[in-house]
């Protein structure tokens, strides 16, 4: 059971960990799986970034479910390892949302145009 239903381009992915680092700096990220679903149904997520390495999957399934259902986009990324380096975190993390991307708010803005949309 794969959860990863729209692959985010490769060229992407420097991209999207880029941005989050910048917005850990200033501005609000919630980090694991938890806070990123409270995120998405608060609807004050305005990116969520899955890795695609976790296992179960069972534990971030519901991810882009809820994304697609309440419009927020999303993106993956290869690894948890790189998702907890990107938000400053010495382990990996399954889901991230970023809040208020502070001073990267035009890097995430371009990167969800360039994310595939959902069907």
């Amino acid at each position: 059971m794969s959860y990863v239903d729209l692959p985010t381009p490769k060229e992407l992915v420097p991209k999207i960990l880029e941005a989050l680092s910048a917005a850990k700096d200033n501005g609000k990220i919630k980090k694991g799986v938890n806070e990123a679903t409270k995120a998405i149904e608060r609807k004050t997520a305005q990116l969520v970034v899955v890795a695609e390495d976790v296992s179960p999957a069972e534990i971030v399934v519901h991810i882009p479910m809820l994304c697609k259902e309440k419009g927020i986009p999303y993106a993956f990324v290869p690894t948890r390892k790189e998702l907890g380096s990107a938000v400053g975190i010495p382990v990996g993390t399954s889901a991230v949302a970023v809040e208020n991307p502070g001073g990267a708010s035009e890097a995430v803005h371009d990167l969800v145009k360039k994310l595939p949309k959902s069907k």
